[in-house]
């Protein structure tokens, strides 16, 4: 079962499968009450910006470890920042809110982001 949200789909790579993707406007609103907080899901967000060398994936991981989610930072080639995370749709949402926040580290532009299915392979939270 996927997560949808957006309009524009992508191919997922590890599954062979579309999934929606959408790019957030930081000045609009996601409602983080909105999802089932006991259900875990997988969210991935790759975030643009002045994002790569300003402590952004360290601040990435306190926020979410804060909520409770498990998963990964990594800084890619193309200087975004993908961030995949898993948990409650609660608290994925919360932290979509917090990266498209006024406080984040460096200067985020833009955050693409889709929901999938948890698959269970992290434990903790690394920046990469």
């Amino acid at each position: 079962m996927k997560w949808r949200r957006g309009t524009s789909a992508e191919p997922d790579t590890e599954q062979g499968q579309a999934s929606d993707q959408r790019a957030v406007d930081p000045a609009t609103p996601v409602d983080p009450g909105a999802g089932s907080a006991t259900h875990s899901i997988r969210m991935t967000a790759w975030v643009a910006g002045y994002v790569q060398g300003v402590g952004f994936r360290w601040w990435t991981r306190s926020r979410a470890l804060e909520l409770g989610l498990v998963g990964t930072a990594t800084n890619l080639y193309d200087g975004r920042v993908e961030v995949v995370v898993e948990g409650s749709q609660q608290a994925c949402e919360a932290l979509l809110v917090q990266l498209r926040g006024a406080r984040t580290p460096g200067g985020v532009e833009t955050v693409t982001y889709q929901f999938s299915d948890a698959r269970g392979s992290f434990r903790g939270f690394n920046e990469r």
